[in-house]
């Protein structure tokens, strides 16, 4: 059958594609293909620039032009050269000297990878292009999911909620506070994040320069690779061997799975919160939440977001144990690993699209919550102890203790028994009398 959305094997190719089509820019075959050009441009314009040779300004608009308007006909027509090299990456070279002889160029064409590995160009265009994704796409997208239940936070910062520890009834809380404790875990991990160096390896066949530094000994080719690589916006690694040693690259595998860990576990309080009917949720009139029971609003984007993050993580997980290792000074499992590289960042950023569609169907619930609040009056036995204790009342843990634990029927009217039973002033009473599930919140 031919490939399109419903024949994909992949639901990020299949299912979602719509959602993550964005992303062919930066990981599909097209994507390598086209940053691997770019990089053959930006190199053999910088050789022309270090005069190794000559190259006007009209020639060097002609290859821009090569590298700025790479077509998908292009890289059609680099794959048929594969077929005929075997080899991807000479491919490309030999697709520039084409296009340099249509262009009029030709006379400096051997200049087109002179020295280079394969990696200078893969582990510089990868990079580039994961450079490029972050700053584009995967970053924008988690900053405005931060933002997004932050403007939630805020608008329920002053509803009260009963919290709870080890699935208990524990000490009230306000529902943005909670929602905000998932802002600060997400602004720590993206500044984390984004402090983390995206490198490149660009030395030659082994890392040591040895055809440059054959054919000119006396250039500075260290200094020449250093400043290339951050014409392009990144960091040398400066003594590697055939390949980057990825290490970098795995800090970021790592830090976004935490960031995925955290929109898990908001995924798993939402739902629960839905479950509990802290929130209703917003019903489309000819939607169907299940084939057998009518009545069903499931708490659908949170639970495909789960499975998306958890797909997302297994995948991080395994680049991040695997890039780092070869064999010597190099074998080719990384580049096999490598053109997988999109498909964690899909599910990822179909996880945050799930998570945004949920939060905007949520309605608050506020009957639900002050019932479970008002069901819940023993959970002010720890204002009144602390109080007590300020007193140097007797035992007051031991008295609170008493009364509240396994007892089912502790209520307001069970609560002020007790306090009018206490040998405290009458004004310590009516201080305790005071606090209620609702306004015992803290800060």
């Amino acid at each position: 059958m031919e490939l399109n959305n419903l024949t994909a094997i992949s639901p990020v190719d299949g299912r979602y594609r719509r959602q993550v089509a964005q992303l062919d820019e930066y990981f599909s075959e097209y994507a390598l293909i086209k940053y691997r050009v770019l990089i053959e441009v930006h190199y053999f314009i910088f050789l022309a620039e270090k005069k190794f040779f000559k190259l006007d300004t009209k020639a060097k608009q002609k290859l821009n032009a090569i590298a700025e308007n790479f077509s998908l006909t292009d890289a059609e027509q680099v794959k048929q050269i594969e077929t005929v090299t075997n080899h991807d990456v000479k491919a490309v070279e030999y697709f520039l000297k084409q296009e340099m002889e249509k262009a009029g160029i030709a006379a400096e064409k051997e200049w087109v990878h002179f020295g280079l590995t394969s990696q200078d160009i893969n582990n510089t265009a990868i990079p580039l292009s994961w450079k490029n994704c972050l700053e584009q796409e995967y970053l924008p997208a988690v900053i405005n999911l931060q933002k997004k239940i932050n403007t939630l936070a805020e608008s329920w910062k002053d509803i009260p909620m009963l919290a709870h520890t080890h699935g208990q009834p524990a000490s009230p809380t306000k529902l943005g506070k909670e929602l905000m404790v998932f802002v600060e875990r997400l602004q720590n991990q993206v500044q984390l994040l984004s402090e983390i160096p995206v490198a490149a390896k660009f030395g030659g066949a082994t890392g040591n320069f040895n055809a440059h530094k054959i054919a000119f000994p006396k250039t500075d080719w260290l200094k020449f690779g250093n400043e290339f690589i951050e014409s392009l916006g990144m960091q040398r690694l400066q003594h590697t061997t055939q390949i980057e040693h990825y290490d970098y690259f795995a800090a970021y595998f790592d830090g976004i799975k935490r960031i995925n860990n955290i929109l898990i576990d908001l995924c798993r309080d939402m739902w629960m919160y839905i479950s509990m009917e802290y929130f209703k949720q917003k019903v489309k009139k000819n939607e169907v939440g299940s084939s057998a029971m009518p009545h069903k609003v499931n708490p659908i984007d949170f639970e495909n977001a789960e499975g998306n993050l958890g797909m997302a993580n297994a995948i991080f997980e395994h680049f991040a144990a695997k890039l780092p290792v070869s064999r010597l000074q190099r074998d080719l499992t990384d580049s096999t690993v490598l053109r997988n590289l999109g498909v964690p960042v899909a599910h990822t950023l179909i996880s945050i699209r799930s998570i945004e569609k949920g939060l905007d169907k949520l309605l608050l619930n506020e009957r639900k919550l002050n019932e479970d609040l008002e069901d819940n009056w023993a959970v002010v036995a720890e204002a009144i102890q602390t109080i007590l204790r300020r007193e140097n009342y007797p035992n007051p843990y031991e008295a609170l203790k008493a009364l509240t634990r396994g007892n089912a029927t502790i209520d307001k009217a069970s609560i002020h028994k007790f306090i009018d039973g206490l040998k405290i002033s009458a004004s310590i009473k009516k201080e305790l009398k005071k606090i209620t599930p609702q306004n015992y919140t803290g800060i």
